[in-house]
C-alpha cells in the first residue's frame, strides 16, 4: 500500500529516463525493472479502499480499510469492518508508529522491540509499514537464469547493499517480460533459506494506472498461513489533508 501497506504492507502504492553509460542492455532492463516495482504503489500521494484477508489453520478474518499516503513517510489506516474491530488506526510518520486501540480509548507508540511483531494479527510485521527502503537505492541487482524458468518472466536477484539494516540475505523478483508487472517476490534469510513468497495477481487500472489489486503473502515458516491484500479502490496523486497524519486524528472515533 504506497507503501500505503506495506510499504505493503506497507510494503502498502514510470520509468525515470536511465543514464546512457550503463554497461549493458541487460543492466539496463534489470534497473528498469526494479525502479518500476519500487513505484508501483508510490506515488506523491493516494487513497484507498482495501480489504486484508488473513488465514491461518484455526481461524481466518477479514478486515476492510481506509488507507492514505503522502510522500514516502507518511501512513494512515482505518479499519471499517468488521464492527469489533471497526475504529482500530494505525499512523506512520517517518520510522514511528503508532496504534490507536478504541475499546480501550488508548494510542500505543510501537517501540522498536516490537517491529518485527504481525500488524493487526496479519503476516505482515509492523517493520513492513515502517521500512523506508528501495530496490534501486539499497540493494544490488541482477537479470539471472533460474531452473524451469516461464515462458515471457524475467527473473532478478536482489541482495541488500554493505551496510543496510535490511533482514533479508536476498529476495528474487519474478515480472512479465513484456510491461515489468510483477508475478511473485521471495524472500530468502543470510543462509539461504526461502521465509515468505508474495504472488501478485488480478492486475485492474485504477484511474491511469495498472496494477496487480490483489497480494498473496505467504509466510514458509508457518504452514497454512497466508495473508491476502485486495485493492477495492484506488486513487493516486490526489490532494490529501495533511491533518489526516496526526495523532489527533488517530484518536477519532468513527
Amino acid at each position: 500500500m504506497n507503501k500505503p501497506f506495506v510499504g505493503l504492507i506497507l510494503i502498502f502504492f514510470g520509468l525515470l529516463a536511465l543514464p546512457a553509460s550503463l554497461e549493458s542492455q541487460g543492466k539496463v532492463n534489470a534497473q528498469q525493472i526494479v525502479k518500476k516495482i519500487d513505484e508501483l504503489y508510490r506515488s506523491e500521494s493516494s487513497s484507498a479502499v482495501v480489504e486484508m484477508e488473513i488465514v491461518t489453520p484455526h481461524w481466518a478474518r477479514t478486515l476492510k480499510m481506509n488507507a492514505w499516503s503522502l510522500d514516502m513517510d507518511k501512513t494512515f489506516i482505518r479499519v471499517l469492518e468488521p464492527k469489533k474491530e471497526r475504529g482500530m488506526a494505525t499512523l506512520r510518520i517517518g520510522n514511528e508508529m503508532w496504534n490507536f486501540l478504541p475499546k480501550v480509548n488508548k494510542v500505543v507508540k510501537i517501540p522498536p522491540s516490537m517491529m518485527m511483531s504481525s500488524w493487526m494479527g496479519s503476516d505482515f510485521t509492523n517493520d513492513d509499514l515502517v521500512k523506508e527502503y528501495t530496490f534501486i537505492e539499497d540493494y544490488d541487482f541482477d537479470l539471472i537464469e533460474v531452473e524451469n524458468p516461464e515462458k515471457g518472466i524475467l527473473y532478478l536477484k536482489c541482495v541488500p547493499k554493505e551496510g543496510r539494516p535490511i533482514v533479508w540475505g536476498h529476495i528474487i523478483l519474478a515480472v512479465r517480460e513484456s510491461d515489468y508487472l510483477p508475478v511473485w517476490q521471495k524472500y530468502y534469510d543470510e543462509k539461504g533459506k526461502l521465509m515468505r513468497e508474495l504472488f501478485y495477481r488480478d492486475i485492474r487500472k485504477f484511474g491511469n494506472r495498472e496494477i496487480p489489486s490483489l497480494m498473496e503473502l505467504v509466510p514458509s515458516t508457518k504452514e497454512g498461513n497466508k495473508t491476502i491484500v485486495r485493492y477495492l479502490e484506488a486513487s493516486f496523486d490526489i490532494k490529501i489533508d495533511i491533518e489526516i497524519f496526526t495523532l489527533r486524528n488517530l484518536r477519532t472515533r468513527i
